[in-house]
């Protein structure tokens, strides 16, 4: 991959990362509620799920899932009622301070964060499409292939971790049970939200 060419594909990352969706709204939700060094296992969890969206793309079952109307609606409708229910736990909350509070197990957020991504059939299409984007026709595919997968990873990683960081800085405002109660239910009204706008994906064609 030329130099040039891997600038153009690391913009595209950046902006990728960027874009609101499902991930960012689970690290912000960690972040704001366990601070940023807690929320590490679920940005973790999010790269394990996007890293095997690369992998499934990369060695070509994604093209597979792409044209698959079966596979890719029963994984879609997988992902939308895994979102719901992300949604549904966040609404139900209870504040920081309530005595029934605890801390969410380290390895639940890690799992709860790579099932996020991995029931996300969207980010497989758009993998399908964007990697040919940017391939270079008369150099080897798998150098190619692992140049991409870990720039996505990287700049994922460094997304996430700034959505945790700024979110994580919203808890010294938000100090009343009343107010984190009231975030509980944006995040999990956010939730269901990612869960609609997946609901409503359909593949070119479909």
């Amino acid at each position: 991959m030329s130099p040039n060419l891997w600038l153009a594909f690391l913009l595209a990352s950046i902006l990728i990362s960027l874009s609101p969706g499902a991930g960012a709204v689970n690290t912000m939700s960690n972040g704001l509620r366990y601070g940023v060094r807690r929320t590490l296992p679920a940005i973790i969890g999010l790269q394990l799920g996007f890293g095997t969206q690369i992998l499934i793309v990369g060695v070509g079952l994604g093209a597979i899932l792409a044209s698959s109307t079966w596979m890719f609606t029963l994984l879609k409708w997988a992902g939308v009622a895994y979102l719901v229910w992300l949604g549904w736990q966040k609404w139900r909350e209870g504040s920081l301070e309530a005595p029934t509070d605890t801390d969410k197990a380290p390895d639940k957020r890690f799992w709860e964060s790579v099932l996020v991504n991995m029931t996300n059939p969207k980010a497989t299409v758009f993998l399908v499409s964007l990697f040919p984007q940017f391939l270079e026709p008369d150099a080897p595919h798998g150098p190619q292939f692992l140049t991409m997968g870990v720039t996505l990873i990287a700049v994922d990683i460094i997304v996430m971790l700034g959505y945790a960081i700024l979110a994580s800085q919203l808890q010294r405002f938000m100090r009343r049970p009343a107010q984190q109660r009231m975030l509980n239910r944006l995040f999990g009204g956010l939730f269901v939200a990612a869960a609609v706008a997946l609901a409503s994906f359909r593949r070119q064609g479909v």
